[in-house]
């Protein structure tokens, strides 16, 4: 068959697709990535996170469908977070889609294309990232009981994968080209809990930066609550570890953290806030926060907005709350908080992020940084320094005065800045 494997939704996902499909491709068949065209046959890994991922899922769904009835396509199969869930009520409302599978339902799935897993192929994948980084996902599940979170309930328990498995992965990742490791999970902090009893993150990090070919590793999904103290020694000593940590803080109130169940309160949050600062003065932090969550009062949304001024986060997201069914806060804390209102507090903290990101990276202008170079766009290479993840953080604009390829490593000078972007111009080498 000719197969597209069409994800939505998060790294964790990409990971599993990129799985989905090597597997596909031991079955025998021809696959493709995030594009129908010319395939017979479409898988959609769905995310049933928040509403707007649930909507882009069933757009997407009913997209296809459409396709399949005008003959364009022969079969449309669902799986993922959204058909987790929602299997038995997506049955129901879209009899046109051929099959609705789980996030684990490998053996059911593969079976319908005449394939069987391959167990000894889970370490392989077919990458649809640029061939010079990819993300490694070192643990499935959570334990954490965030309040708006319907994780636990759609992926389970917290699973760490074993130290060897990953670092079979990573040395098949490194031998492929892969320079750069983006390491996730839902929460990467409490890795190795489970197996071992124990933090094992710094470990692994450590062993994964002496994997020849891998020059930077990059930290996201750092949950805030029982941070291991010894990962900041290693992300401040180990130079294969970028100078950047993703934790995502949600909030400062303690009212507003006690109702999201974070295990966390406001004086922790800060501690840790200037552990990491004092450890690792130059560290990007990026962090994302929920606007809107009930119990979000004017007095506690005016205290966010001051932390936000006083932490100047070189990156952040901000998202507004959407009331997830079976969770905590959908069954015990009413959402009466006006989506007009939830959507003007969330443009609020971006307009004073702007700002602040503007005032940073002005800071850069006439530093000297490294940088990855990602590809060539409108006559112009775009790279990104240790301080920024693909796809969500800044980039570097680079005159295209010499031939250069994705995945090489060069030094620039920057020379100017805009709010969420920098430019900057080659330092001849030698």
């Amino acid at each position: 068959m000719r197969i597209s494997v069409i994800t939505l939704g998060c790294s964790k996902n990409l990971v599993d697709s990129e799985r989905l499909m090597r597997q596909l491709q031991a079955a025998g068949h021809h696959v493709t990535h995030d594009s129908a065209a010319g395939a017979d046959t479409v898988f959609i890994n769905t995310c049933g996170f928040i509403d707007a991922a649930k909507e882009e899922s069933i757009e997407t769904i009913l997209s296809l469908v459409a396709a399949k009835q005008r003959g364009e396509i022969r079969r449309v199969y669902v799986l993922g977070c959204l058909s987790q869930r929602y299997r038995h009520a997506l049955q129901d409302e879209l009899p046109e889609v051929d099959g609705f599978f789980g996030v684990d339902d490998w053996e059911r799935l593969l079976a319908v294309v005449g394939g069987t897993p391959q167990p000894k192929l889970f370490a392989r994948r077919v990458q649809t990232t640029p061939r010079h980084y990819a993300w490694l996902k070192i643990a499935e599940g959570c334990n954490r009981q965030c309040a708006y979170c319907a994780i636990p309930l759609i992926r389970g328990r917290y699973r760490s994968t074993p130290v060897e498995q990953l670092l079979v992965e990573a040395k098949l990742l490194a031998a492929h080209g892969v320079k750069e490791l983006l390491i996730t999970a839902q929460d990467t902090t409490s890795y190795g809990l489970d197996l071992y009893g124990r933090h094992r993150l710094p470990e692994l990090l450590h062993a994964l930066a002496d994997i020849n070919g891998i020059e930077w590793i990059r930290l996201h999904y750092a949950y805030p609550a029982q941070f291991p103290p010894a990962l900041l020694a290693e992300l401040r000593d180990n130079p294969r570890l970028c100078k950047y940590l993703d934790i995502p803080l949600q909030h400062i109130s303690d009212k507003v953290l006690k109702n999201m169940r974070r295990g966390i309160n406001s004086a922790q949050t800060r501690a840790l806030l200037a552990g990491i600062r004092n450890t690792i003065p130059d560290i990007a932090l990026r962090t994302t926060l929920i606007v809107g969550h009930p119990g979000e009062d004017e007095a506690a949304f005016a205290e966010l907005l001051q932390f936000v001024e006083e932490m100047r986060f070189e990156r952040l997201g901000v998202f507004r709350y959407s009331e997830e069914d079976g969770t905590f806060a959908a069954q015990r804390l009413p959402d009466n908080i006006p989506e007009e209102e939830k959507q003007q507090r969330h443009d609020a903290v971006m307009s004073l992020q702007s700002g602040i990101a503007r005032t940073i990276n002005h800071g850069m202008v006439g530093r000297r940084l490294r940088v990855l170079i990602d590809r060539r766009e409108d006559g112009r290479y775009v790279a990104r320094t240790e301080f920024d993840s693909p796809e969500v953080d800044n980039e570097v604009l680079i005159p295209a005065t010499e031939p250069l390829r994705p995945g090489q490593f060069r030094y620039v000078e920057i020379i100017s800045a805009e709010e969420y972007d920098l430019w900057g111009t080659l330092i001849p080498e030698g």
